[in-house]
């Protein structure tokens, strides 16, 4: 968090330069050397590839800052070979290169500047194999989600990858990231699935990482590098038959720990549901009204989504409301507020070979624990709308005010201090929400989701068009709380969205030394520092992105 500056300018001060001329001469010097190699300095272009999702560059944008950090060129490649040689080529000239995929990341990943050239895989999207005997799947880094999953279920598999992301992420972004789908509960997360990688270096070494049992298993160090250690090209995923049924179950509980016991009771007595979701009080109450609404034409001929509508007297309200947000959470989080919402829900999905036997069993270990079995009609309701959450957040940006999640993780017995203690430090600023949607027997995933604006005590400074800059406070402060929260709590800084350069100034606090040693990887790995420099850890000294000061320690 902290002020937007850009993080490669953060070790030695750098006279202003001619960014049009800065691109011009790297497109010419890159169509000299690849001159079959489709590049482009386009201004469109040079936006459109200058931020992922991160919702703060929502705010920048809806303040009229577009681009702040816009790359040099883009350029598309269609092989591994012109990957290779793309490489080779910036490491000899020390020119930073910067993966892309789909560009659907949320931590801030892609922060270029005029210097740097976006590597875009996309035109990487071949299935090289696909072996029935395994079974698996080799697929080139740049075949999007949904194509992938179309393409293995008209072949009678599945991936059992499902993230919210999957109509517009990819293959490699997955295994970059260390991605979770929705199934993570049977199939497992991304790095449970990939068992082959090919890839590029920093030198433009290409080099196929298998994994082994016997010797050094190199994969984990690349799955969850975000473009830093090498550029994914392509992967090797275990697939699985499509499942010929599921099972659906959904419970009600009068409070959310009462639901994460019955989740964690479910996973260490043997049972994985492929999907496991539970939800707080205030998001089980929106998923009990029917979820996202069906879109309809509003009198202007234009489409609204749900109960979403342009800024007004709606959005004047919504953002006075969050600006004083801290009462509202202290009495939906209270026992009266969660009986008044209905309590917390918990749905299940069962996939495999007998999944209505597997809902029996889950009804017989839950029934003794204040659970009320719902039915299946939840569960099912969700899985109809599984992606649609993921395109609501424009129209309350739209408001004025700001909305997005951040999902941390620790092991059963420290879940309560984790939830307790991230939640109230969301809670002093913006509207909090939460639910858990990745279990496993030793633990479990905690994902808030919120909505803020700009504190009641900036009402000077948001008059007019200070509105984004103090949304923008408010919203550091946010994060600057809750990561402290998560780390004080014992917990994870992150589960599956990845560190980006949002999360990177805090990455000491949770691994201490261990930033040293991925530096090190690297510095193995890319020895020049061209690949996507700034993002996971911060860079050795000065870190300007942040005024936070990070405590180090040994991590036993």
């Amino acid at each position: 968090m902290g002020e937007p500056h850009d993080p490669h300018d953060s070790r030695v001060p750098q006279a202003p330069r001619d960014e049009n001329a800065v691109s011009a001469k790297l497109l010419r010097d890159v169509s000299l050397a690849f001159p079959a190699l489709r590049a482009s300095a386009d201004p469109a272009d040079r936006v459109a590839y200058a931020r992922d999702l991160w919702p703060r560059h929502h705010m920048a944008v809806r303040a009229g800052n577009v681009a702040q950090h816009r790359p040099g060129i883009i350029v598309w490649p269609e092989s591994t070979a012109d990957v290779a040689a793309l490489a080779k080529w910036a490491h000899d000239s020390g020119t930073p290169l910067v993966p892309f995929g789909a560009g659907s990341g949320v931590c801030a990943g892609i922060l270029p500047r005029e210097d740097v050239v976006i590597v875009d895989l996309k035109r990487l999207d071949k299935v090289r194999t696909l072996d029935r005997g395994a079974p698996s799947v080799d697929v080139e880094a740049g075949h999007m989600g949904v194509p992938l999953e179309d393409r293995l279920n008209r072949a009678g598999f599945t991936l059992g990858h499902f993230p919210s992301s999957i109509l517009c992420s990819t293959a490699g972004g997955w295994v970059a990231a260390r991605s979770a789908g929705q199934s993570s509960g049977y199939y497992g997360k991304i790095e449970d699935m990939v068992t082959a990688v090919e890839c590029v270096t920093g030198t433009g070494e290409v080099v196929s990482l298998r994994h082994r049992t016997s010797a050094p298993n190199l994969i984990p160090l690349v799955v969850g590098s975000e473009g830093t250690l090498a550029i994914v090209t392509s992967t090797t995923f275990r697939i699985h038959p499509v499942p010929a049924s599921r099972g659906f179950a959904a419970w009600s509980f009068p409070t959310t720990e009462h639901g994460w016991e019955a989740m964690r009771a479910m996973f260490q007595n043997g049972l994985r549901p492929a999907v496991a979701r539970l939800y707080d009080p205030f998001d089980a109450m929106l998923a009990r009204m029917g979820g996202v609404k069906a879109e309809k034409p509003s009198r202007a001929g234009q489409l609204e989504q749900g109960t979403s509508k342009a800024p007004g007297l709606g959005a004047m309200a919504l953002r006075t409301i969050l600006r004083t947000p801290s009462l509202m959470n202290e009495l939906l989080e209270s026992r009266i507020g969660a009986k008044a919402l209905g309590g917390a829900m918990l749905l299940v999905i069962f996939e495999g070979e007998q999944p209505s036997r597997d809902v029996e069993r889950a009804r017989e270990l839950l029934g003794p624990m204040k659970s009320t079995f719902e039915g299946e009609g939840p569960a099912q309701r969700w899985l109809q709308h599984r992606y649609s959450v993921s395109y609501r957040m424009a129209p309350t940006f739209a408001t004025g005010a700001f909305v997005d999640t951040i999902e941390v993780a620790a092991p059963w017995s420290k879940l309560g201090a984790l939830y307790d203690g991230v939640r109230k430090a969301l809670g002093e600023h913006v509207f909090v929400m939460a639910h858990f949607s990745h279990a496993y027997p030793d633990g479990c995933c905690i994902y808030f989701s919120f909505a803020g604006s700009a504190a009641r005590g900036d009402a000077k400074r948001a008059a007019g068009d200070g509105w984004d800059a103090a949304c923008e406070a408010t919203y550091d402060a946010t994060w600057r709380a809750a990561l402290s929260a998560a780390v004080e709590a014992g917990g994870t800084l992150a589960h599956h969205h990845g560190v980006g350069r949002s999360k990177a100034p805090r990455v000491a606090s949770e691994l201490g030394y261990g930033v040293d040693v991925v530096r090190a990887l690297q510095r193995a790995f890319d020895p020049r520092g061209i690949l996507n420099p700034g993002n996971l850890v911060p860079p050795p000294s000065p870190e300007p992105y942040t005024s936070w000061t990070v405590a180090r320690k040994v991590v036993t």
